[in-house]
C-alpha cells in the first residue's frame, strides 16, 4: 500500500485589528490602578477609608453639575452649609448658574469647592471598621464580666461600693444614651460632607454601645449580688443633688439651636473632659480596686477608650484646621471662644455639684480638688491642640 499525502488545507488565519474587546490598553486598565481618582487623597495614596467616604455625599460645589436633585419644604436644598455658624474657605462663593441640559458651565470653569472637603477622620472609620471594633469591645467586656461571675469576684465588694455602683455608675448610662442618641445621632446628617457625618455616626454608636454595656452590667449585678437594686440609678438620675448639674448640662446639649458644630464642640471639647473623664477616670476607675472591684474599671474603661483614643481624635482633626482656615480663621476662633465662655462655666458648676460622690466609697479616691485640677489640665491641653485660648472661667 502506498499513502497519498493530503495537500495542506487553506484556512483563513486570524488577523487582529485592535477593534476587539479588551485590546486597547488604558492608563487605568491595570488592577493596581483601579481606584477612585476624582478626589485628592490626604496622603500620596488614597486609603480604603477615603474610597468609601470621600465625595459619597453629593455637593453641587463639588462635581454635581446638575445641582441638587432634592430639597426640603422650606426651599433649602441638600446639606446647607449654614447648618453651623463655622465656616471653611470657599463657602461664601456662589453656586454656579446652570443652563438647560449642559449644566451651563462656562469654559475653564473652576468648581467653587470649600475647605470642609479637606477633613479626614484620623481613625479612618467606616462601616466595616465600626462593626469590627465594637464587636471586639463587646467580646472583651463580656469575657471580663463572665470571668468575674465564675470567680465569684462580686462577693469581694464592700457594701458602700455596691450602693455607689448601683446608683452612680448606673446613672452614667443615662448620659451616654442621651448624648449618643440626641446629640451625635441627631447631628450626623447635618455635616457638610460624608466624612463628617460618618465620624458623627460612629461617635453616636460608641456612646449607645457603652450605654448598653452599662445596662447589661447592671442586670448582671442584679443577679449576682444579693440586695443590688438594679433600678436605683433611675432615682439617682431623677433626684440625687449630685447628678442634677450634669443632668441639666447633658439635656442642654440636646437643645443647641440648629448648629451641629456647637453641639459636637460643646460635647466632646467641654463636657467630656470636664465631666466625663472627671467621673469615669478620676472617680470610678480610681476607686474600684481599693473597694474590691476589678470588673467595673474594665467596663467603664472601654467607654473611656472610645472617647480618649478615638472620638477626641476626630474632633480635634475636625475643628483645629478651622482656627487656621485661610479665609475664616478669625471668625471661627471668635465663635469657638464664645462657645467656651458659654459652656465651660456650666460644666464646672456641674462638676462641683458632683463633689459629694468622692466621699461615698469606703476606700476614698484622690481628693476631688486634685481630680478636678487633673480634668482642667486635660481640658487646657485640648484647647491648645485646637489653637484656642484657655478660657478665664477655668480659674473658677
Amino acid at each position: 500500500m502506498t499513502t497519498t499525502e493530503r495537500p495542506e488545507r487553506s484556512v483563513p488565519k486570524p488577523v487582529f485589528t485592535d477593534a476587539e474587546a479588551g485590546a486597547r490598553e488604558f492608563p487605568d486598565s491595570g488592577a493596581s490602578a483601579r481606584r477612585y481618582n476624582y478626589f485628592k487623597p490626604a496622603k500620596r495614596k488614597q486609603t480604603h477609608y477615603e474610597d468609601v467616604t470621600v465625595e459619597v455625599q453629593p455637593d453641587p460645589r463639588h462635581y454635581l453639575s446638575q445641582g441638587w436633585i432634592y430639597g426640603f419644604a422650606d426651599g433649602s436644598r441638600g446639606y446647607p452649609l449654614n447648618w453651623t455658624k463655622l465656616k471653611a474657605w470657599g463657602v461664601d462663593k456662589p453656586e454656579p448658574e446652570r443652563g438647560v441640559g449642559s449644566g451651563g458651565l462656562p469654559k475653564d470653569f473652576e468648581w467653587p469647592a470649600h475647605g470642609w472637603h479637606e477633613f479626614r477622620d484620623p481613625n479612618e472609620e467606616w462601616e466595616m471598621t465600626f462593626y469590627r471594633y465594637n464587636a471586639n469591645v463587646v467580646r472583651q467586656v463580656n469575657q471580663n464580666v463572665e470571668n468575674a461571675r465564675q470567680g465569684k469576684a462580686f462577693e469581694q465588694w464592700t457594701n458602700n461600693w455596691v450602693r455607689f455602683v448601683e446608683r452612680n455608675v448606673g446613672a452614667w448610662m443615662h448620659i451616654e444614651h442621651i448624648l449618643g442618641l440626641y446629640v451625635f445621632a441627631a447631628c450626623n446628617r447635618s455635616g457638610p460632607t460624608n466624612m463628617h457625618n460618618t465620624a458623627m455616626a460612629v461617635n453616636s454608636m460608641h456612646k449607645i454601645r457603652f450605654a448598653q454595656d452599662l445596662a447589661l452590667y447592671n442586670l448582671t449585678l442584679s443577679e449576682e449580688i444579693d440586695g443590688f437594686d438594679g433600678a436605683a440609678h433611675i432615682e439617682a438620675w431623677n433626684s440625687d443633688a449630685e447628678w442634677q448639674g450634669a443632668r441639666a448640662l447633658c439635656e442642654a446639649l440636646t437643645a443647641v439651636d440648629d448648629d451641629w458644630g456647637e453641639s459636637v464642640f460643646a460635647t466632646n471639647v467641654v463636657f467630656e473632659p470636664l465631666i466625663g473623664e472627671l467621673f469615669r477616670s478620676n472617680l470610678v476607675m480610681q476607686s474600684a480596686a481599693p473597694n474590691g472591684d476589678f470588673v467595673t474599671p474594665t467596663v467603664v474603661g472601654a467607654g473611656e477608650f472610645d472617647f480618649a483614643q478615638r472620638d477626641l481624635r476626630w474632633t480635634i482633626a475636625c475643628f483645629a484646621p478651622l482656627t487656621e482656615d485661610r479665609e475664616f480663621a478669625d471668625h471661627n476662633k471668635q465663635l469657638m471662644q464664645g462657645w467656651l465662655a458659654k459652656w465651660v462655666p456650666q460644666a464646672l458648676d456641674a462638676a462641683r455639684k458632683m463633689q459629694p460622690l468622692w466621699s461615698q466609697p469606703d476606700a476614698k479616691p484622690p481628693r476631688f480638688e486634685d481630680s478636678l485640677d487633673k480634668a482642667k489640665n486635660r481640658f487646657a491641653g485640648i484647647c491648645t491642640d485646637l489653637g484656642l485660648n484657655t478660657p478665664e472661667e477655668l480659674k473658677q
